[in-house]
């Protein structure tokens, strides 16, 4: 019979590089399913080589995980820093397979804008079960683990030897499957933003060595010389509604061609609307700031300065300018330097909800009382008015559409789209588009109201498109130069009164010459300079579809 004094022996704990190893084979996994899916996707790599190059790759990416992990394997740093990796490659795992995204600068940059409003849409219970599968339960058992820790010069020792064999080990991984593996990077590049999580940390690393804000905070002055053309004697003073639609797609407007009618009111005004135009970014950060930019969407994905844009010019010239923001994630900093009343001074009962979120009538609500408190010898040459819409915005289409306007049933009625049939969600986007066609034939029948005293127009286009359930692909975002077209396809809308028209010069036939012709973004800075008549260096009217239309057949 045992000594009841008899000391027992201590259980040893886990060893740092088997800890180090078992995180990397999780994440390596579980944390990249949608690597693998994305693989298993690919014709050339179904046969036997192609399941060798896969495991190779899986090897690829547990060997470098071990490597960063050993830079951080001592006694106080190892477990926060495997936790952190867990819960970004859990984080990770579930939006790239629930929305179809990769992660790389540009989905960063949303992130790191996306206001509470639009982070608090992406919650729900799908998404908190994912978590907690993929990320809090090894998360827990990690921070549960007994580790066994020698002394810090063995461990310095042991550090090195690991970082050194995991590197060995991932270039011998690289070497047996090199010829595959750059084929397939090659040719399909948006493979490698779904590493995970080393894509959120390379996208990370990628925002600092190129920032969303360029030469710091300083804004460059453009335009210094704008002026306004004379206009005609007698003449009225334009009153001009530019209208930023929030991810509308071009080809779900009826206007366009789509099946459905889903702008009936707007094709009863007369508009014109262009087939064929395209978006300079995939999401609101790139694609407002670029539109507002004279530079055009590779020069301004190039550009080392920050630089005033369109309503800064107009303002300049001597125009009174006016934006009203229904979107808490802002202007972007496109109307910073312009009068602007934001989504929390446009609260309106009836017209908005609990959590403060209104529908896109709201802006035209007390309208002419915030034109009339601009500056009156501004307000004597013409009133520019920038609208920026919640329109489409996503994932809760629903919300985006009153009751009256829900012309396609049954909807999608929950942010989880992936718990909705296809129809479904499509029904709660176009409800979506009926609604934004409502709101712009209100805006059209203000302006004629006002034609006794001003000379009005109006301009729509959206800042980018949106992808529903193409390909398991959700929402936008995706890097421009492999996202598909439903991201950067846009509408675009024109209507122009008659006296608008004659004291411009610019005619909605003439516009309608461009509905099939390839238009984008880079050309929304000089069209606007161009139909308002300001005279700046500035303006390109290479770039001015009043002038292009003029050109053509």
């Amino acid at each position: 019979m045992m000594d009841k004094t008899t000391p027992t022996a201590t259980p040893r704990g886990l060893r740092p590089l088997t800890v180090m190893v078992l995180a990397a084979l999780w994440i390596a996994t579980i944390g990249n399913l949608a690597l693998w899916r994305a693989l298993a996707a690919l014709p050339e790599l179904g046969n036997a080589r192609g399941w060798l190059f896969g495991l190779a790759f899986a090897l690829l990416i547990g060997a470098v995980q071990v490597a960063i992990s050993s830079l951080f394997a001592w006694r106080w740093s190892l477990k926060p820093v495997l936790a952190f990796m867990l819960l970004a490659a859990a984080a990770g795992a579930y939006f790239m397979l629930s929305y179809g995204v990769v992660i790389e600068r540009t989905m960063m940059v949303n992130v790191l804008l996306t206001d509470t409003r639009e982070a608090r849409e992406l919650l729900s219970w799908r998404m908190a079960g994912a978590l907690a599968l993929l990320g809090v339960l090894p998360v827990a058992l990690l921070w549960r683990a007994r580790m066994s820790w020698p002394s810090g010069l063995r461990q310095l020792r042991n550090n090195a030897l690991t970082l050194v064999a995991a590197l060995a080990l991932a270039i011998v991984a690289m070497g047996l499957s090199f010829q595959d593996l750059s084929a397939t990077m090659r040719n399909h590049t948006q493979l490698r933003y779904l590493i995970n999580p080393l894509n959120s940390f390379y996208a990370i690393a990628t925002l600092g060595e190129r920032p969303i804000q360029r030469n710091g905070a300083a804004v460059l002055p453009i335009g210094q010389d704008a002026h306004l053309a004379p206009r005609p004697a007698g003449a009225h003073p334009p009153l001009v509604l530019l209208v930023v639609g929030e991810t509308a797609r071009s080809d779900h407007q009826g206007l366009n061609g789509y099946a459905r009618d889903t702008t009936p009111e707007l094709a009863a005004r007369g508009v014109v609307s262009l087939r064929n135009a395209w978006s300079c970014g995939t999401n609101t950060a790139a694609s407002v700031p670029c539109m507002f930019s004279p530079l055009g969407r590779e020069a301004f994905d190039a550009r080392q300065d920050n630089t005033e844009g369109l309503a800064d010019v107009l303002q300049r010239a001597g125009y009174a300018v006016l934006w009203l923001d229904n979107q808490a994630g802002g202007c972007k900093g496109v109307c910073d330097r312009v009068p602007t009343v934001d989504d929390k001074a446009l609260q309106t009962p009836g017209l908005c909800d609990a959590e403060g979120e209104c529908l896109d009538e709201v802006m035209q609500n007390g309208l002419d009382e915030r034109i009339a408190q601009l500056p009156p010898e501004r307000r004597a040459r013409g009133v520019v008015v920038f609208m920026h819409q919640m329109g489409s915005h996503g994932p809760a289409y629903y919300k985006r559409s009153p009751k009256a306007f829900k012309k396609f049933e049954p909807e999608c009625t929950t942010n989880a789209l992936q718990q909705c049939s296809r129809e479904q969600v499509v029904n709660a986007y176009d409800n979506t588009i009926v609604y934004t066609d409502h709101v712009l034939a209100s805006n059209i029948d203000w302006l004629k109201a006002h034609e006794a005293q001003w000379s009005p127009a109006l301009m729509y286009l959206s800042d980018h498109g949106e992808s529903l359930g193409e390909n398991n692909l959700y929402l936008h975002g995706l890097p421009y130069r492999f996202a598909p077209d439903v991201q950067k396809h846009i509408p675009w809308v024109f209507w122009l009164s008659p006296q608008f028209q004659q004291e411009s010069g610019i005619s909605l036939k003439c516009l309608a010459r461009l509905r099939d012709e390839h238009v984008s973004q880079d050309n929304y800075f000089h069209t606007v300079l161009g139909l308002l008549g300001v005279r700046t260096k500035v303006y390109d009217p290479r770039r001015d579809m009043g002038v292009m239309c003029q050109g053509a057949g």
